[in-house]
C-alpha cells in the first residue's frame, strides 16, 4: 500500500500540485508534449516519476537529469492496442492515438532501449491510459495482461524485473439517474485476479499497481448551479413543442456536451414543483448554437426566470476545462461542509479579463 500521490500533465497542474502541499515525491508528470521547462522544473523539484511519451522526451529528460546531477525515475506510456467502449475523444490505448509507444508496432520496446541508453533515467515501469467513462472491466483486464507481457520480455531480457505498474484510470460515474457506476472499489477484485492471473502465467513477481481514479474521485462531489434567464417555446417540425431554457452559463463552464456529447441531468434548486415535465432544452448565453448544456430532458413546465438549476457530477473537466468564450467570466467555486459554506476559487470579473491586456 504505497498511499495516494497526484499525477499532473501540465507545467501549470505541477505549480497548482507543489503550491497545495503535495510531496513531489508523490507526483507523477504526464503529457504528450512536456516543454523543456516542464521538464527541468520537475527534475529540479524531485518529481517521484516522468510517464514518457516520445522518444524526444526520453532525450529531454535525460539531458534535464544530467543537468541537476539526478537519476530521473520514469516510465513508459504504452498503448496495448485495445479500442474502449467510450467517447472516440477520450479513448486512448487504440492504435490511431497521440498518445504513448504502441505495444503491436514494436515501439514500446524501442522505448525501453532507449530509456536503457541513458544512466541518468531510471525505468521503473509501465503505464497505460486505455480511455474514460469506461463501465466494464474488460478493458482493463486486457491490458494488464498485455503490459505484463512486456514486462516479462523485460525480464527474460536484462534479468531483472521492473518493479511498477500504473494502469491507468477511467472509471466511470453515474452522469444520469439510471447510470450505473464502476467504482474503483468493485474494479480492483477483477484487475487484482488479472494482474495474479498474468504474473503467474510468466512467473513474474507482482509489481506495485496503481491506479488513476480521479474523475470517480471528485467528478460527484460538485454540482453546478446556474440562474434561469429566459425561456422559449418552439415548435418542432412534428407540431412537438420544446421549451429552451436559457441559464447563465454554458459551453464557457462546461464544454463537455459540445466535445463529447456528454450528458446531464437537472433539477429545480430552490424549489419543488408537482407541474407536468415538458420536453427541455437547456442551453446556455454563449453565440453558439451548440451551446447546449443538456439537450434532451423533462422539466417542470412552470420553470421560470429567476429559477435555479442544479446539475449534478461536475466535479471533474467542468472548472478545469473552463474558458472566458465571449468574455464570460468564470463563476466561482464553493465549498460547503456540515451546513457550512465558504468560497475557496473567487468569481471572476471585468478587471480580470483586462488585466492581462498590454497599455501602451
Amino acid at each position: 500500500d504505497c498511499g495516494i500521490g497526484i499525477d499532473v500533465c501540465t507545467g501549470g497542474e505541477l505549480a497548482v500540485a507543489l503550491a497545495g502541499g503535495i510531496d513531489p515525491a508523490k507526483i507523477e508528470v504526464h503529457g504528450n508534449n512536456k516543454s523543456l521547462s516542464e521538464i527541468d522544473r520537475a527534475v529540479s523539484v524531485g518529481v517521484k516519476t516522468i510517464v514518457m511519451d516520445s522518444l524526444h522526451e526520453i532525450d529531454r529528460v535525460a539531458a534535464m537529469a544530467r543537468k541537476h546531477n539526478k537519476v530521473q525515475g520514469v516510465m513508459l506510456r504504452l498503448t496495448p492496442g485495445i479500442q474502449a467502449h467510450t467517447h472516440e475523444s477520450i479513448s486512448t490505448a487504440h492504435e490511431d492515438v497521440k498518445f504513448g509507444f504502441s505495444i503491436a508496432s514494436g515501439a514500446a520496446w524501442a522505448a525501453v532501449q532507449a530509456v536503457l541508453a541513458h544512466p541518468e533515467l531510471e525505468l521503473r515501469g509501465f503505464h497505460s491510459h486505455i480511455g474514460s467513462q469506461i463501465f466494464g472491466t474488460e478493458s482493463f483486464q486486457l491490458a494488464a495482461d498485455r503490459l505484463i507481457a512486456l514486462l516479462a520480455k523485460y525480464r527474460d531480457t536484462y534479468s531483472k524485473e521492473l518493479p511498477e505498474l500504473d494502469l491507468g484510470g477511467g472509471y466511470g460515474i453515474a452522469y444520469l439517474p439510471e447510470d450505473e457506476t464502476l467504482e474503483p472499489g468493485e474494479v480492483m477484485p477483477a484487475l487484482r485476479s488479472a494482474v495474479t492471473a498474468a504474473c503467474e502465467k510468466h512467473k513474474l513477481n507482482i509489481p506495485i499497481i496503481s491506479i488513476e481514479p480521479g474523475r470517480a474521485i471528485v467528478g460527484p462531489t460538485t454540482f453546478t448551479l446556474y440562474e434561469v434567464g429566459t425561456t422559449k417555446d418552439v415548435v418542432l417540425e412534428d407540431g412537438a413543442i420544446r421549451r429552451y431554457i436559457s441559464v447563465d452559463g454554458g459551453m464557457s463552464d462546461n464544454i463537455r456536451p459540445s466535445l463529447y456529447d456528454a450528458q446531464y441531468h437537472a433539477v429545480i434548486a430552490q424549489r419543488s414543483s408537482s407541474v407536468k415535465a415538458i420536453s427541455s432544452r437547456v442551453v446556455g448565453k454563449h453565440c453558439e448554437t451548440g451551446d447546449i448544456v443538456i439537450r434532451d430532458i423533462a422539466l417542470p413546465a412552470d420553470i421560470a426566470p429567476g429559477d435555479l438549476i442544479a446539475i449534478p457530477a461536475t466535479g471533474a473537466y467542468g472548472r478545469s476545462m473552463a474558458s472566458n468564450y465571449n468574455h464570460v467570466p468564470r463563476p466561482p467555486v464553493v465549498a460547503v461542509k456540515d451546513g457550512k459554506a465558504r468560497v475557496i476559487v473567487r468569481r471572476e470579473n471585468e478587471e480580470d479579463l483586462l488585466a492581462l491586456d498590454v497599455k501602451e
